[in-house]
């Protein structure tokens, strides 16, 4: 048995409902686990155990087997002289502290069922994982209802602001051009996290008006964005073309290192998502008034379709780009802007090593909504430890004092 599965053992009281006695016979109750020390010392400081009716204060050590206490040379270390009980799966040894003292035993009593052992295990590295990110992971384990709806919504809405607020940026340096900006912030999703920025630092490069001259020609806006790219390009027609249009429009391309291909599957390399960029602005003319002018979700993916994205990819830009658009867009015209919560409600819920943390926790996922809420929630509060200023946060230490 790993020694991580009796810590989460012990700590999360799985043992609750077991009689438990030391190594010589006397009834132990557990009063408090006390808090798990992950620096050195012993693995839980502050326990209160009751023995024989007696209460004590003290350290916990936990080992799978008693012999453990000398592996580690606990017997030499003065800091193990505290210990009020030494918490093993297997008792085949007496110990002792530095000063000679026997240290007093339990075997401690839980299901010994071997499938139930070992989804154990899974949730307790899963929990190691979440509790490292997330500093509330065991409060909310306990009791998800911590997080609220109404603490969800106020996240959505900072987000949306967040994204609102970097429209305003880009707005700034396209001189007020929504189109432009648009185009921009979506080349950068186009990238899908992986190669966002050489994206962006393409459609900068490549301004909008030159491609717009020729949006009747797939053939020229592919050998354009394709040759701004600073990838090589196989194809000698498209090669020649790009050199035309870089002499015409005087362009000069990005740097090719910036792009990503490594461990990237076929269709979601470079040169790909770049033909797909270029055949989305080859058959959506008026992209922007008709993104604005629709309010409906399959009608906004409808416009996304003739790039050749998968569905899944779609939701990306309309969580990403669509809907914050049209957010900041509302917001300038003093329009309702619940409506812009209400469309992220329809989309389904992305799935990233962030989101898969928070439903360790027992937190609900059923659509984009959730999803944007919690990563902002994790992004701005989790990560910077602004646990005092967040809902959940604050509950806990009130709940404390």
């Amino acid at each position: 048995m790993p020694e991580i599965l009796l810590h989460y053992i012990w700590e999360y009281c799985l043992w609750a409902g077991y009689e438990q006695y030391t190594t010589d016979g006397r009834r132990v109750e557990i009063l408090s686990v006390g808090r798990h020390n992950h620096d050195a010392g012993p693995d839980y400081s502050e326990a209160r155990i009751r023995i024989d009716g007696q209460e004590w204060v003290g350290n916990v050590e936990i080992h799978v087997q008693s012999s453990d206490w000398f592996k580690h040379k606990h017997h030499f270390d003065k800091a193990y002289d505290s210990v009020i009980l030494h918490i093993v799966r297997k008792a085949d040894k007496l110990v002792y502290n530095s000063q000679g003292e026997p240290v007093v035993q339990c075997e401690l009593q839980y299901p010994d069922d071997q499938d139930y052992l070992t989804q154990m295990l899974f949730k307790a590295k899963q929990m190691d994982a979440a509790a490292s990110r997330i500093g509330c992971a065991k409060q909310l384990l306990e009791d998800p209802s911590l997080l609220t709806d109404g603490w969800r919504k106020v996240m959505l809405r900072k987000r949306l602001l967040c994204k609102k607020a970097s429209i305003e940026r880009l707005l700034t340096i396209t001189k007020g051009s929504w189109e432009q900006a648009l185009y921009i912030s979506l080349a950068r999703n186009f990238g899908f996290h992986t190669n966002s920025l050489p994206f962006e630092e393409l459609a900068i490069a490549t301004p909008l008006m030159c491609l717009q001259k020729h949006r009747n020609s797939l053939f020229q806006l592919t050998a354009m964005l394709l040759g701004q790219s600073g990838l090589p390009m196989d194809d000698d027609n498209l090669a020649k073309e790009y050199a035309f249009l870089k002499t015409k429009f005087g362009l000069t391309p990005i740097d090719g290192s910036l792009w990503k291909h490594a461990r990237m599957r076929p269709q979601n390399s470079p040169e790909k998502r770049i033909r797909q960029f270029a055949l989305l602005l080859h058959q959506s003319e008026f992209l922007l008034s008709k993104i604005l002018d629709t309010d409906n979700l399959e009608d906004l993916v409808a416009l996304f379709q003739p790039s050749g994205l998968g569905r899944a990819s779609i939701d990306i830009l309309l969580i990403n780009t669509v809907i914050p658009y049209k957010y900041a867009y509302s917001c300038l015209r003093k329009h309702a802007s619940e409506d812009m919560l209400a469309l992220m409600a329809q989309i389904a819920p992305e799935d990233n090593t962030i989101i898969r943390q928070w439903k360790i926790l027992g937190q609900k996922v059923s659509n984009a909504a959730d999803t944007q809420a919690l990563l902002h929630l994790y992004q701005n509060y989790c990560q910077n430890h602004e646990c005092i200023n967040c809902e959940v946060g604050y509950v806990i230490f009130s709940k404390n004092l």
